[in-house]
């Protein structure tokens, strides 16, 4: 094949998965990030398997993320936390929780198919318990019983939601689904140390890409980086653009015009109860009001971070912004910007985290004695086009040697890279067989107490709680 030097520009969760995934296929990788360590962009917490947090997208964007999701656990499975995801409807709400169910059997159904086609593909246990429905008679059964230290089964972990949740505040039946917690700071701890094992990757971090322009051939990219105030030019044979939510930057560079939003969003770090194990919960509710989507993710130590979908907590007044005629990057005003630069005020963090807690305490009462744990996880986020509820997306192309990573979903990032690498095939870079070969096997797994060290050490440089970055549940509790 031929010679080809990639370079990727951005190392958050797409930039660091396609550095890790070409550099597997034997490729010459410059990863670019202008942060102390990976993965450091819009903050995620859930492996989307099937996409049941959000009712307003469409079915085929579900099948897609149950699809992308499978994939994801198997690429990073050290970052996987193996617990169930509780949905359910508040009294408040329009919809009946019964209206699920059609969605609930046909990503059941894709999820069999899945398995037929790749018996490696169950990770999600059983098709047969991809979803349990709970009424009110078993819910208050279960509420009657004592929490288990490590719970396995459904009902053991049902049972703290049952004992703390306001039944008068939800509708039945509750249902449980095979929706993982997916860590950042271990997905970000892995790759770097896997990226830093492979002697044909180079990771540039603490590095800003400042130029970028078309050769004079038009065969590939001039890079023009500065690390500490010292710059340096590089020639490569392609490009991938993966700057997140500064996406549209380097295709203003390029001349390249896109359309795209970007919405500031952040998640608060709350400490509750210490010592019992639950779910994910999440309570629905309409986007952008004040009875938005609640979202409990637990964490270890009695940590809990919270989303609340509403203006006043996760959103934004005036946090979502669009691309124009004049530029394809959104500009997000000086104070969001000011922000993702780590310089919150901590009267907003108590402010907004506390409204967080509120906000979930309508269904949970004990949790008003939440406490602020530690600044939000925070950042911005791209979507392309005009669709601000889109949520399977992956990649775009301009000509055949520049790909622009777009994913808004965490889970969407091998789908991305398979299309890449179709690009790179196209270009003879890369043999056929290559097509779909992630090399889903221990071999590409770091070492456990290397990538525990390494995820502690990037939540402390964050200035974040050290139990972030511990795994909840591993898949030998499931």
């Amino acid at each position: 094949m031929k010679h080809a030097d990639i370079a990727i520009v951005g190392g958050g969760v797409a930039g660091a998965t396609a550095a890790l995934y070409l550099g597997r296929l034997g490729l010459n990788v410059t990863l670019f990030e202008k942060g102390e360590s990976l993965v450091s962009g819009p903050p995620f917490c859930h492996l989307h398997a099937g996409g049941n947090l959000y009712r307003e997208i469409s079915d085929a964007q579900c099948i897609t993320l149950l699809q992308q999701s499978i994939d994801l656990l198997r690429f990073y499975p050290y970052a996987v936390d193996y617990r169930p995801t509780v949905i359910a409807v508040p009294t408040t709400d329009k919809e009946n929780p019964a209206d699920l169910y059609p969605r609930l059997q046909t990503l059941r159904g894709a999820y069999e198919a899945l398995i037929k086609a790749d018996p490696a593909n169950e990770v999600l246990g059983s098709p047969d318990t991809y979803y349990r429905s709970y009424s009110r008679s078993e819910f208050d059964r279960l509420r009657t019983m004592a929490p288990v230290e490590t719970p396995q089964t459904p009902d053991e972990w049902m049972i703290p939601v049952a004992r703390e949740i306001d039944p008068e505040q939800i509708k039945f039946p509750m249902i449980m689904v095979q929706e993982y917690g997916l860590n950042l700071f271990r997905l970000g701890a892995g790759a770097t140390l896997s990226i830093q094992q492979m002697e044909n990757c180079t990771l540039n971090l603490d590095t800003t890409v400042v130029a970028a322009e078309a050769t004079d051939n038009g065969k590939g990219y001039r890079i023009t980086s500065e690390r500490h105030g010292n710059q340096s030019v590089q020639t490569f044979d392609y490009l991938i653009n993966a700057a997140g939510f500064r996406t549209g930057e380097i295709d203003d560079m390029l001349g390249f015009k896109r359309d795209r939003l970007v919405e500031f969003k952040a998640a608060y770090v709350t400490k509750w109860q210490e010592g019992t194990m639950w779910p994910e919960v999440i309570f629905h509710g309409e986007r952008g009001t004040p009875e938005g989507m609640a979202q409990f993710t637990p964490y270890p130590c009695g940590l809990v971070q919270l989303h609340g979908m509403t203006n006043e907590i996760t959103l934004f007044d005036d946090g979502l912004v669009g691309s124009t005629s004049q530029s394809a990057q959104p500009q997000l005003l000086p104070r969001f910007l000011e922000m993702i630069e780590q310089k919150w005020e901590w009267s907003c963090v108590e402010k907004r985290s506390r409204r967080a807690i509120e906000h979930m305490a309508r269904f949970i009462p004990a949790f008003h004695t939440a406490q602020v744990a530690s600044k939000p996880l925070y950042g911005a986020q791209q979507i392309p086009g005009e669709d601000p509820t889109l949520r399977a997306a992956d990649v775009s192309f301009e000509g055949k040697r520049y790909a622009r990573c777009e994913v808004v979903k965490a889970s969407s990032v091998l789908s991305m890279t398979d299309a890449i690498v179709s690009g790179l095939i196209a270009l003879d870079y890369v043999d056929k067989t290559a097509q779909g070969k992630r090399q889903f096997d221990s071999t590409s797994v770091p070492d456990e107490s290397g990538l525990q060290a390494q995820a502690l050490e990037i939540a402390k440089k964050r200035h974040y709680p050290a139990c972030l970055s511990r795994r909840a549940v591993t898949e030998e509790l499931l």
